[in-house]
């Protein structure tokens, strides 16, 4: 399995068996990352929430390539209504996709569409392909029940916000990694905008010096999992 990540929150994760799953796939408005909509193709697309900078292309990539959308209950059915395939789900709710299996999990901000639409609760997610557990933890802030997704789950990778403002900063992601107990930690959501500018190498050695693993990947790098 591979996993890419285009920058802010948006990833690509490839299976071995050739699916191809985008996350939260902000691109096209996206001023750090490499890579447009146009350039991309999704067999499926899982979204945190429905705000634009994680909604994003979803529209345009669907479309094109007849993804199936992956989103909690009420951002299902506004995909729905605008001509997608989606599969509904919701908070504390699994389900086994051909890919693998997907659960969703509480986080804690807002979550409306750009047209102003409730897009349902915000998420994270737990993915769980060819046996390694990714956690993209969306925009959330910390929360204590963090310490219960690491308890019920061998997270492998966890995807956390460290931009501040709108998420978790560096010292609350930190923290996170703990609470998780995760064997390697990304920062996502940072130096997208001026407001959110950190130093991702901070989050690293913060964590390194706790005793756990941070990997910062660069905009566009693909790692192997």
């Amino acid at each position: 399995m591979k996993l890419k990540y285009f920058s802010h929150s948006a990833f690509q994760i490839t299976t071995d068996g050739g699916k191809v799953i985008l996350i939260d796939p902000f691109l096209d408005g996206n001023p750090t990352s490499p890579v447009k909509s146009d350039e991309v193709k999704a067999d499926y697309i899982l979204l945190t929430h429905a705000h634009g900078d994680h909604l994003g292309d979803t529209f345009k990539i669907a479309k094109k390539h007849n993804s199936t959308v992956i989103a909690v209950n009420e951002l299902a059915n506004y995909c729905i209504e605008n001509g997608l395939k989606a599969h509904n789900m919701h908070i504390g709710g699994s389900h086994q996709f051909e890919f693998g299996r997907v659960k969703f999990t509480i986080a804690h901000h807002g979550s409306l569409t750009p047209d102003n639409h409730f897009g349902g609760e915000p998420a994270g997610i737990i993915i769980t392909i060819d046996n390694k557990t990714i956690y993209h933890a969306g925009d959330t802030g910390i929360f204590l029940d963090m310490q219960l997704i690491g308890e019920m789950n061998k997270i492998d990778y966890a995807l956390l916000p460290i931009g501040d403002n709108f998420t978790m900063g560096i010292n609350d992601a930190v923290k996170a990694t703990e609470f998780l107990k995760a064997d390697v930690s990304i920062p996502i959501h940072y130096n997208t905008f001026p407001v959110i500018e950190v130093n991702p190498k901070e989050f690293k050695l913060k964590v390194e010096s706790i005793g756990k693993k941070a990997i910062v990947l660069e905009y566009g790098q693909e790692i192997e999992l």
